[in-house]
């Protein structure tokens, strides 16, 4: 008999956004997950009909239900994306939905996509959850290099543009009683240590925006993942596991990964199956833990070189393998009982 884990154990859903929900949520279930963490992309929720069709809602509702399982947050990474990003181009136009694209003119997409993320908040609450996943989106990623050079003021400027767009969005999180958890991750405006600080800041902390802690965009910045969850303990809002497998050392490939695709060998790492990589899975979930963390950990699939028909059923039973629950007195305490 399997033990019961101290966390559900939820699957994303954004990279199976080409299978129907109800599939998506049949595999789930049968793979024994507790529940799912929705993207907002595909057939899994359109956030407009959810706002504008309650039958369209109640049959989201109606599927989890059907198959067991439960929704513990939503995410909303695509429109996040371009919230802030600068150029708005051909990337966004491939994963944003034709409501938030619109005509493509930069600026526009931009306000859809914060009206989108506004959406987001009123749905989550409908749907009975706090919590959305997502990204930023940021105007100064493109600067990363440093070079041609760029004045300070740019860089500053950058996170003045991340608190105007943002605030707005964060002030209807705040009348619904959702928070936004922002995944650390390249590309946005908080994406390692120095740069979550200086996001947090540029808000004034406020409560409704946090992180979801995802390890893998860690790993190959040579972040230390246990170190992050004690850094910002009071900011952990929601746990996606994915996994990275290092191939450094051997003086040729590097971190930039030379533009190769997924699962080339001569990229310096890749995103693998969770528990086929080299996050100390242990020490995070210790850490995790230590911190007082109760939410769902979330499988977030990313393996070019494996099935996820196979990486997502092998998963779950990997991660419910390392939540054990804690002992009830030290281990130490029957040394008295002489």
């Amino acid at each position: 008999m399997s033990q019961k884990s101290t966390h559900p154990v939820t699957l994303f859903t954004g990279q199976w956004a080409d299978l129907p929900f109800a599939e998506v949520a049949r595999l789930a279930s049968e793979w024994g997950y507790d529940g799912l963490e929705i993207a907002t992309s595909g057939d899994h929720i359109d956030l407009v009909r959810a706002e504008e069709d309650p039958k369209y809602l109640q049959d989201r509702k109606d599927i989890l239900d059907k198959y067991g399982l439960k929704v513990y947050a939503i995410s909303s990474h695509l429109s996040g994306q371009a919230v802030c990003d600068n150029p708005i181009d051909f990337r966004h136009q491939a994963i944003l939905r034709d409501y938030v694209w619109g005509d493509g003119e930069g600026e526009g997409v931009r306000q859809r996509a914060a009206e989108d993320l506004k959406r987001s908040a009123r749905v989550a609450r409908a749907l009975g959850v706090d919590t959305v996943v997502g990204f930023t989106g940021s105007s100064i990623w493109q600067y990363v290099a440093m070079f041609p050079p760029v004045p300070a003021s740019v860089i500053e400027g950058g996170y003045e543009d991340f608190a105007k767009r943002w605030n707005p969005i964060l002030d209807v999180f705040d009348s619904e009683g959702v928070r936004f958890a922002h995944e650390v991750h390249p590309g946005e405006i908080a994406y390692d240590y120095y740069t979550t600080v200086k996001t947090l800041s540029a808000i004034d902390h406020r409560k409704a925006f946090g992180l979801n802690w995802d390890p893998s965009h860690m790993m190959w910045q040579s972040l230390d993942p246990v170190a992050f969850i004690m850094d910002f303990a009071d900011r952990i809002y929601h746990v996606d596991c994915k996994d990275t497998r290092m191939r450094l050392g051997d003086g040729r490939k590097g971190v930039m990964s030379s533009h190769l695709p997924w699962a080339h060998m001569h990229r310096g790492w890749d995103f693998v199956s969770t528990g086929h990589g080299d996050v100390p899975w242990e020490d995070c979930f210790r850490a995790l833990e230590h911190i007082g963390y109760t939410g769902p950990i979330s499988v977030e699939w990313e393996d070019a070189g494996m099935d996820r028909l196979v990486g997502a059923k092998e998963a779950v039973g990997f991660i419910r393998s390392l939540l054990w629950p804690k002992p009830a007195t030290a281990f130490d305490a029957a040394f008295s009982n002489q």
